[in-house]
């Protein structure tokens, strides 16, 4: 498997998760298995399957998110030297050309992306094209509603 870029950000808040659900998550887990042990009969204890349902999704978590951060490529934004040029974990300000409307996106991986907090994945439509351009230049973003020219206003590495 390749190396999957994640910012500095990202990769702490899957740490974080990872932590979580090993500390607190598995060992919750474990004591509802044992608890619904105690009450006898498995074949017809719901709490029982509950509990080992859970603790399905905790270990596949555990297993996916070690997954992600022994292949990720961990970029500090901060650190970037990219001249101006629209890179991963660049925060860009946008201006669309018809609308005037401005907005405000950082490119991140895959699993960081959220639009409601402005952070859009390398692999969406309008980050493949800013990707490489600089401040000043209009690109053309072919996004599912149509064709939109923006404007490229700032390029920021924070």
């Amino acid at each position: 498997m390749n190396n999957v870029p994640i910012t500095v950000n990202g990769a702490a808040l899957l740490k974080e998760e990872l932590h979580r659900l090993k500390t607190v998550e598995r060992p919750n887990v474990i004591q509802a298995i044992a608890e619904a042990r105690a009450h006898g009969d498995l074949s017809e204890n719901a709490e029982y399957d509950a509990a080992k349902e859970r603790q399905g999704f905790v270990e596949g978590r555990i297993k996916e998110i070690e997954g992600k951060l022994s292949h990720a490529q961990v970029i500090d934004p901060a650190s970037l030297d990219a001249d101006g040029r629209v890179v991963f974990g660049a925060t860009v300000d946008v201006e669309d050309c018809n609308s005037g409307i401005a907005a405000t996106y950082q490119v991140v991986g895959d699993d960081e992306a959220d639009l409601k907090a402005n952070k859009i994945s390398f692999n969406s439509p309008i980050a493949r094209a800013l990707i490489g351009k600089f401040a000043g230049d209009v690109v053309e973003v072919h996004t599912p509603g149509g064709v939109r020219e923006v404007e490229i206003v700032d390029v920021r590495y924070v």
